[in-house]
């Protein structure tokens, strides 16, 4: 995958935030399969409140999907990687309803507004708002994802899961 920097292991783990204001829930309910199923990797899924997409964590843009808007990867120095998708099938929509904020190679802060989608426009056109947050398969310096409680009401800095590094 995406990699920079020179030292990759500089911590044990790293707490992962919700990125969208909403509802979190268990990957397996997203109405996709290669999500639900956890082929692209391990995660939680978020109910939108708002059409907001905030960094979860500290790094850089390693990936934005330029034409669609509709889906980004941030990189950790530590080399974790994290994969926000808004919606369900939205790249069929081409970039409408979405304003990106950052580019590819930006470096970002926990917190600093990534992107913004319009909800209505989504569900108008047919298509499910619920989002997938997952640390993508393959990445050498992951041990194992650990997803938190998703009952537990979430602040912005509750961790929605957190990546365990070899």
């Amino acid at each position: 995958m995406f990699q920079w920097g020179k030292n990759k292991k500089t911590l044990d783990s790293l707490d992962i935030i919700a990125p969208i204001p909403g509802e979190v829930i268990a990957l397996s309910q997203v109405p996709d399969p290669a999500f639900a199923g956890g082929h692209m990797g391990e995660g939680v899924a978020i109910n939108p409140a708002e059409g907001s997409v905030y960094a979860p964590i500290d790094g850089k843009i390693a990936h934005i999907m330029d034409k669609s808007k509709h889906a980004v990867i941030i990189e950790h120095k530590s080399g974790i990687q994290v994969l926000i998708h808004v919606g369900i099938e939205t790249v069929s929509l081409k970039g409408n309803g979405f304003i990106l904020h950052v580019k590819n190679g930006a470096k970002v802060s926990k917190g600093q507004l990534l992107l913004e989608f319009d909800i209505a426009l989504i569900q108008a056109a047919g298509l499910s708002v619920i989002s997938p947050v997952i640390v993508p398969d393959g990445l050498d310096s992951v041990d194992r994802v650990e997803i938190h409680d998703l009952q537990q009401p979430k602040g912005s800095d509750d961790p929605v899961m957190t990546v365990h590094l070899k």
